[in-house]
């Protein structure tokens, strides 16, 4: 039952934005983490940006830094991810996830998860940037 539904993802131009969008329905919880993966072909899954409904913490991929901002919806618990100033290296297959992490770091650094399984991940929207 629990789930996510993504959207926004596209083609865009070098140094452009597009707004990601991550909406997780099915559980009722006092607190959890939502995250932002992604995956290039050929490369590793690598952990975008996270964020924590308990904490407030919120984490980055050093790639990221400065270019990318997180935000949370906290009636609805709609995840965002501004993306701007865009580059090439961004192209992949964008990810979103929730779980019951404490904290934004153990999300994007999955950590042994608090309960084994309970994990859901969206279907992935495609970034492309590109002249």
């Amino acid at each position: 039952q629990l789930h996510l539904v993504e959207s926004g993802g596209g083609k865009v131009q070098p140094g452009g934005s597009l707004r990601l969008s991550c909406a997780p329905s099915g559980f009722q919880l006092d607190f959890y983490s939502l995250g932002w993966f992604r995956q290039a072909p050929g490369k590793d899954r690598e952990a975008v940006s996270c964020i924590s409904t308990k904490d407030g913490s919120t984490y980055y991929g050093d790639s990221v830094k400065g270019r990318f901002t997180i935000s949370r919806n906290t009636v609805e618990n709609t995840v965002y991810l501004q993306m701007n100033s865009l580059k090439p290296e961004d192209t992949a297959t964008y990810y979103c996830s929730v779980d019951l992490y404490s904290t934004a770091a153990d999300m994007c650094l999955q950590a042994p998860p608090p309960i084994p399984g309970f994990a859901a991940w969206g279907q992935g929207t495609q970034v492309a940037v590109s002249a």
